[in-house]
């Protein structure tokens, strides 16, 4: 067959590009495009997301695209982080500039929730782990601060189905990414209308949810002859990123309980696939968190800081003069004493502070630790406190699933982190398979190739992922140091924060 294209726009937190995906029937192969900056802006004392220059910039991308692929593109679609919206009135004006959802309007809005509706009736009509950034809790927020802009509001859309919206009109939910908000109902996967309703929070402008995988339209007129993009199909992906990276692990084992995925970056995020929602007061009180996958699967897992704790790091030495890339501070991390400060990486201190490494220090000390004061020490305490919490999540997964995970699959960016991938390993004393780095784009791409009719099954995807990608193998060691490492981490995480 000839070799046909199709298009990813792929957005994260510090970065946004557009990703060629080249499928010769075989393989994919992959070609990034088009790259540009992301990240939330001060506007006042708010953070809000400019979604306006992403659009601008997406098209800049689509129409590079054109330029080198022309007739060969079939579809595109969009994938990003979750719970973050964009509000449209009945004329398809936007209203206001979206917030991002670090912006601390957020701050105590699950206390003043859960006085209106218990925390258990929450989490039954949900299944969502408890996060204050949440869309539910934002919306709280927005109808505390601009009751307003809610009374106008026609229609609620995620960052990628405002960018589909964008490409061709389309107002729909993509399953994936609605299932982050904590406003959609695991069982009936629609939204849950009676909890909306006792929040008093209009249920009108809920689009209609709709499967990965769903052709949404042709591109506006506007959008093909601005971009020189002619008869190419919006299909939505799993829009939500880690859904797409989900669908982007290598495993041969679809269906089977005995791996674990962990898509690692900004955050990491640590599941099994399962076909159903746990619901269970365990997994509540566990506060994991059910979210939509490909095929009617749901991912139960944990959202952890990620990354952030060393971005964070970085950002505040570049600050200060000490301009380090990441592998640098990796080599100055192995090179300082193991386990010897730890920190609770979902302490909510480490949210977004205006100093990382302060707050870091800050936990040392109030912890009765040693003080981490050197780089190397700063983000080795970040890697093995992560590699610590996924050796504890691994438990929480093996216990509500009653089967043993063999292997950790890591995919994404965090998966070039050496030293991370092999603390990983060591903690959780399992085999660690690191790569494909393109997972989500991968994942995004091949939803898009089997909505064309050219592929069947996501364990027909996941096969052309293994033949289209090269993987690594930690194998772990050095049991009895983290045996001890995990016993102090459990303390630490028994703390209230």
């Amino acid at each position: 067959m000839s070799q046909r294209i199709y298009l990813a726009i792929d957005l994260g937190a510090e970065s946004g590009r557009v990703v060629a995906g080249l499928w010769n029937g075989r393989t994919i192969r992959l070609e990034e495009i088009h790259r540009f900056p992301n990240g939330p802006v001060y506007l006042g004392d708010s953070l809000r997301w400019d979604v306006v220059r992403l659009w601008a910039e997406i098209q800049n991308g689509l129409a590079l695209a054109a330029k080198k692929y022309g007739q060969g593109i079939v579809s595109v679609g969009a994938d990003t982080w979750g719970v973050d919206y964009v509000l449209l009135d009945r004329r398809d004006e936007m209203l206001g500039q979206p917030y991002a959802y670090r912006d601390a309007r957020t701050n105590g809005m699950m206390e003043k929730a859960f006085k209106k509706v218990p925390r258990a009736e929450i989490f039954a009509q949900t299944g969502l782990q408890f996060m204050q950034f949440n869309t539910l809790f934002q919306l709280l927020a927005a109808k505390e601060r601009t009751p307003e802009l809610l009374e106008a509001a026609d229609c609620l859309l995620f960052t990628p189905d405002f960018i589909h919206w964008a490409l061709c009109g389309s107002r729909a939910a993509e399953f994936t990414i609605a299932s982050t908000s904590q406003c959609l109902h695991p069982l009936t996967r629609n939204w849950a209308t009676s909890l909306l309703k006792k929040f008093g929070l209009p249920a009108r402008m809920f689009p209609k949810v709709v499967p990965p995988g769903t052709r949404l339209g042709a591109l506006r007129p506007g959008v093909a002859e601005r971009t020189g993009l002619r008869k190419v199909t919006v299909v939505a992906p799993p829009a939500h990123d880690t859904a797409s990276a989900v669908a982007g692990v290598p495993t041969a084992n679809t269906g089977k309980p005995n791996w674990a995925y962990l898509s690692s970056g900004t955050w990491s995020l640590m599941g099994v696939e399962v076909k159903q929602a746990s619901l269970s007061a365990r997994t509540r009180e566990l506060n994991l968190t059910n979210e939509g996958g490909l095929d009617g699967t749901y991912r139960l897992l944990k959202n952890i800081m990620g990354l952030w704790l060393v971005q964070q790091c970085k950002r505040a030495f570049d600050a200060c003069g000490r301009k380090y890339e990441y592998g640098q501070l990796a080599q100055m991390a192995a090179k300082a004493p193991p386990l010897r400060s730890l920190v609770n990486p979902d302490d909510s201190r480490f949210l977004n502070p205006p100093d990382m490494p302060k707050a870091i220090q800050d936990f040392c000390r109030e912890t009765k630790q040693p003080v981490p004061k050197t780089e190397g020490e700063l983000v080795r305490c970040a890697y093995e406190s992560l590699a610590l919490e996924y050796r504890e999540v691994l438990g929480w997964l093996e216990e509500l699933t009653g089967n043993r995970i063999e292997v950790i699959h890591i995919v994404g960016g965090g998966s070039k982190s050496g030293i991370l991938n092999q603390f990983a390993a060591d903690a959780c004393q399992r085999p660690v398979v690191t790569g494909p780095v393109e997972a989500t784009a991968m994942g995004n791409l091949l939803v898009q190739v089997r909505a064309s009719g050219e592929l069947s099954t996501l364990a027909e995807m996941r096969e052309v992922i293994r033949k289209s990608s090269e993987v690594a193998t930690c194998r772990p060691g050095k049991p009895a140091a983290w045996e001890d490492a995990s016993a102090r981490f459990a303390a630490l995480r028994a703390r209230p924060f």
